[in-house]
């Protein structure tokens, strides 16, 4: 028996995912969505897992295999939390470098 290709897709999650999410929840027997901000893994566009970016909870289809599904959101995750990191400890120096190249103009015009 031949196994159609499938297609992995992560993606953040969106208002619109809301109504899924509950039922994804429901089916998990979770309490609840996991607070946002969420990724999102489908497969062939059907919601299997769903990872919090904030604390680390998830929600997933108990009926499918989704471990590894929550490995990659959770690697998914930590590289977006490690960027923001990044980002944030260079904001002030690109606020700094602003204001110079800022002054370095008013001193020639």
């Amino acid at each position: 028996m031949e196994h159609a290709p499938q297609s992995l897709t992560i993606r953040p999650g969106y208002a619109d995912d809301e109504l899924a999410l509950r039922r994804l929840a429901t089916l998990d027997s979770a309490p609840a969505v996991p607070p946002a901000p969420l990724l999102i893994a489908e497969i062939d566009d059907e919601l299997r897992a769903a990872y919090s970016v904030r604390d680390g909870s998830a929600i997933a289809d108990p009926f499918r295999p989704t471990a590894a599904l929550l490995e990659l959101l959770a690697l998914r995750a930590a590289q977006l939390r490690r960027a923001e990191r990044q980002a944030e400890s260079t904001r002030p120096l690109r606020r700094a470098d602003a204001r110079r190249r800022r002054a370095a103009r008013g001193a020639f015009a």
